[in-house]
């Protein structure tokens, strides 16, 4: 057996604080990579508006669900049992993680839902939804997407 010197402690201390700078520097730049971004650029100034938004918003008394039916995203709006047809001003389908796959919907209005060829795979998929009510109550919510319907 070798004996343990001086060296052997050093190359080990290297080592080791080698892996967790190597470890911390993979996921620093995984977790840059995959962000998002932003929801608003001044959570302050968003914020000294937000109750009064949600309220507006709930006052709408909208159901809302989006889910896939093949490679066509479905996204249904309805007020007691009734389809709504709000002005779509903005609509991101992504992951949840990564902007890296991020698509903006081509919705059509069939009378009942809002239809939008996509490409989607298996996992979770998110809408970011930005609409316009009749009476100009602007609607804003992520929606979690279903796998199928």
């Amino acid at each position: 057996m070798t004996e343990l010197k001086g060296k052997h402690v050093v190359a080990i201390f290297i080592s080791g604080f080698g892996i967790i700078i190597a470890v911390n520097l993979t996921l620093a730049w995984n977790a840059v990579q995959t962000f998002p971004g932003l929801v608003v650029k001044n959570s302050y100034v968003a914020s000294q508006t937000f109750d009064a938004d949600r309220a507006a918003q709930l006052a709408l008394d909208w159901d809302v669900k989006a889910y896939l039916q093949g490679d066509n995203l479905v996204l249904e709006i309805a007020k007691d049992g009734q389809a709504v047809e709000p002005e779509i001003i903005s609509a991101v389908f992504s992951r949840a993680t990564s902007v890296r796959l991020d698509q903006t919907p081509d919705f059509t209005f069939d009378g009942t839902a809002f239809t939008a060829p996509v490409e989607a795979g298996a996992g979770n998929w998110n809408l970011r939804l930005v609409a316009h009510a009749a009476d100009g109550t602007v609607f804003r919510q992520r929606i979690i997407v279903d796998d199928a319907q």
